[in-house]
């Protein structure tokens, strides 16, 4: 490369050097993923209200199960306390759900915080859930209220980054009990009154808690504010269970990364060393890959000699006056052909042979008896002239032609 592209060089190394200092002192960007992962302490991870368990309100009662409800509540008979699911969405196997449900009946809780519940588990408890959009780039103010008089009626819990907001629609008022509403801080006039968002119902012996705001149990949502006591409020209702199974497997995010590409996209500074790698690696294929190449040479093919060296071994028969070694050579070949043309067994005498060859081949039965009579006569003959040998050449050639069509 000569001088005058050596401008150009330097100036797409400065640029591109500037640009990792830009991004390099760029503030990381926050995850808004809705993974609802226990270990998660992004804005829509469960870290803080597991936390908020684990150490505090249930201390020493709290299970994180990994495996799927239907194989953890199989694998043994004296489980007993309340199963929690937080998740945007949980949708059971049928088996699965049955088994949770008989699970419940027999005394224990079943907690379920999920925007979407599925068909089975509606209509086995008689609700139905809707949903009120703002809009599209409209976050909607929503004022969320524990319903207990225990707790401050009065008192709104704020929650404003989303543009819609899902309720119980219809409920069986005769079975459940209402825990909490919300009201949105508008003037549409479908809203005049607040909206259930979450409910219990007995079954058998045991009861379901059922929330359609699963967010209420983010991260993002309890440090906001004195949003926590909301969420305090709705963990009173587990009650003095004895365990507190907290489940791990519906959850949208994942809770541990399995690449360890992870590790480096993560770390801010592993990250841009990583990019820089690859940065360095591309400029040493475009400028020293490119003058270090060396031309590939031609390699001719090798020729077919299979010729030459047929005119070769025939020379040295005739020279030595071997043609025994020659008739043997043809009469073999031509058994051979015999076998693989008209897939025929084992080379016989018989004159079911002959009429299976001659049939097959187009020859006439005397013709071909007469070939293989000759070939037999040439095979016990101790010397064979030269005359016989082109005789035995003729009548192969002759059954081959037919043989062709010819």
């Amino acid at each position: 490369m000569g001088k005058k592209g050596l401008p150009y060089i330097v100036t797409a190394i400065i640029l591109i050097a500037g640009l990792m200092l830009l991004q390099y002192n760029k503030p990381k960007t926050i995850n808004w993923f809705e993974s609802f992962v226990s270990t998660h302490k992004i804005p829509y991870g469960t870290y803080v209200v597991n936390d908020l368990m684990t150490n505090n309100l249930f201390k020493g009662k709290v299970q994180q199960v990994h495996l799927p409800p239907y194989e953890f509540l199989s694998s043994s008979d004296s489980l007993r306390g309340i199963y929690v699911f937080v998740n945007n969405s949980i949708s059971f196997e049928k088996a699965e759900l049955h088994r949770l449900l008989e699970w419940t009946a027999k005394g224990n809780k079943v907690f379920i915080a999920s925007e979407n519940f599925e068909e089975n588990l509606s209509d086995t408890l008689n609700f139905e859930t809707g949903y009120q959009y703002g809009g599209f780039e409209i976050a909607q103010k929503q004022k969320h209220h524990l319903v207990n008089p225990t707790f401050k009626k009065s008192h709104s819990y704020i929650y404003e980054r989303e543009n819609y907001v899902t309720f119980f629609k219809e409920i069986d008022t005769i079975q459940m009990k209402v825990l909490s509403t919300v009201k949105l801080d508008t003037t549409n006039s479908e809203w005049p009154i607040e909206k259930i968002t979450s409910v219990k119902s007995p079954f058998g012996k045991g009861e379901i808690i059922l929330s359609t705001f699963p967010k209420g149990f983010t991260n993002y949502f309890i440090l906001k504010d004195d949003n926590k006591d909301y969420t305090a409020g709705l963990l009173s209702y587990f009650g003095d269970s004895q365990r507190i199974y907290m489940d791990n497997y519906y959850k949208s995010g994942k809770a541990f990364y399995t690449s360890p590409m992870y590790i480096f996209l993560n770390t801010k500074e592993l990250k841009w060393a990583y990019y820089m790698v690859l940065i360095g690696g591309l400029f040493y294929i475009i400028f020293e890959g490119k003058r270090k190449q060396r031309p590939i040479p031609v390699v001719k093919p090798l020729q077919n000699q299979t010729l030459a060296f047929t005119r070769t071994i025939s020379d040295m028969y005739f020279e030595k006056g071997d043609r025994k070694s020659i008739v043997e050579h043809k009469i073999n070949f031509f058994l051979n052909y015999i076998k693989s043309r008209y897939y025929l067994g084992n080379i016989s005498k018989e004159e079911e042979f002959y009429r299976n060859v001659s049939a097959r081949s187009g020859n006439g039965i005397e013709e071909t008896t007469r070939l293989f009579n000759y070939m037999d006569d040439l095979r016990s003959s101790p010397e064979v002239s030269e005359s016989q040998l082109v005789q035995l050449n003729k009548l192969i050639q002759k059954f081959k032609s037919k043989s062709n069509g010819k």
